[in-house]
Parts: C-alpha cells; sequence; structure tokens
C-alpha cells in the first residue's frame, strides 16, 4: 500500500536509539525513549498562501531529521509503526 501525505505533511520513520551507551552500559528496554530523531519516507506537496500560492517543502524522502518529542501522530502502515506530522513539527534536518 502506498500512502501520500496531503499538504504540508511528512511520513517519518524513527530510527532506533543505541543499545548501550558511550561507556558501554547496556540500556534496558524499559529505560529507553522513543527517538526523536526519525527519516523522512513521503513528503506532501507543501503547504498554500492565502494567495493559494504553493509553498515547497523545505525537507524531501530520505532526508535525516529531528523533532519535537510529542510530535505527529503514530500510524501502523504494512505493519511498521510510522510518524505523519506537519512539517513545521521538524526541529532541522541531519546533514
Amino acid at each position: 500500500m502506498a500512502f501520500k501525505p496531503l499538504h504540508d505533511r511528512v511520513l517519518v520513520r524513527r530510527v532506533q536509539s543505541e543499545e548501550k551507551t558511550k561507556g558501554g552500559l547496556i540500556i534496558p528496554d524499559t529505560a529507553k525513549e522513543k527517538p526523536a530523531e526519525g527519516e523522512i519516507v513521503s513528503v506532501g506537496e507543501g503547504a498554500r498562501k492565502d494567495s493559494g500560492e504553493l509553498i515547497a517543502p523545505s525537507v524531501k524522502a530520505g532526508d535525516r531529521v529531528l523533532f519535537g518529542k510529542w510530535s505527529g501522530t503514530e500510524v501502523t502502515l504494512n505493519g511498521e509503526e510510522l510518524l505523519i506530522m506537519k512539517e513545521s513539527d521538524i526541529l532541522g534536518i541531519i546533514a
């Protein structure tokens, strides 16, 4: 099933967090927080100004991004957990 977000929304796949700390300690699943980093899977066509002019999105599929802890709506597509969020919820692109 293909999914294309509408307007200024993006579909994001969370990036898995590290299993160990830099010091070598293993982090149990119960202590892990959901990562606020992800990869853009799909992007809508962009928002519209009041004049009807299209504002192109700043992100594209494949970009790695940071987003707020409580951003987006969790959905399951084809058995995979993904997030749908507005482009404005994205804090930045990781180069």
